[in-house]
């Protein structure tokens, strides 16, 4: 048997290098957080999900209600996209999402079966989610911070 032993300190450098600075991923984190929390905010003004699909038009029930606002869907106070942000619960993660109480009722829909107070069933409306276009930014951010380790 033969056995071959390679002492290169500039690869084991380099290798605890990478390993140090992937030790703390919040700076990549935290762009990424940013990242999602203006596409998710920009999917207001274009009234779509991550998926691209336009969000459903609101019921004539609430174009009567809401006769003086827009009548676009999830935009007429404009309070759920300004809640929009992201927090860093660890080192290792990024959550994004909304303070409001309603924001889970938008995003997954609900009928007046499950909620009577509801003036309508509430189609689904999603707005948070990782397009294809935050994919390829998500993967571009984390080349670079792994780039920036050397």
């Amino acid at each position: 048997m033969i056995n071959v032993t390679v002492n290169d300190q500039a690869i084991l450098a380099a290798l605890r290098q990478l390993q140090n600075h992937t030790a703390n991923l919040r700076p990549a984190l935290k762009e990424i957080g940013e990242t999602l929390k203006e596409s998710t905010q920009q999917r207001f003004a274009n009234y779509t999900g991550p998926d691209g699909v336009m969000w459903a038009a609101n019921s004539e029930v609430t174009y009567e209600r809401k006769a003086e606002r827009s009548g676009i869907p999830l935009t007429d106070g404009g309070t759920l996209g300004d809640t929009i942000n992201y927090q860093l619960p660890g080192n290792d993660s990024v959550a994004i999402g909304s303070s409001m109480v309603y924001a889970a009722m938008m995003q997954f829909g609900s009928t007046k079966a499950e909620f009577p107070h509801l003036w309508g069933d509430i189609p689904a409306r999603p707005f948070l989610g990782i397009s294809t276009s935050d994919e390829s930014e998500i993967l571009s951010i984390l080349r670079t911070y792994l780039e920036s380790a050397f």
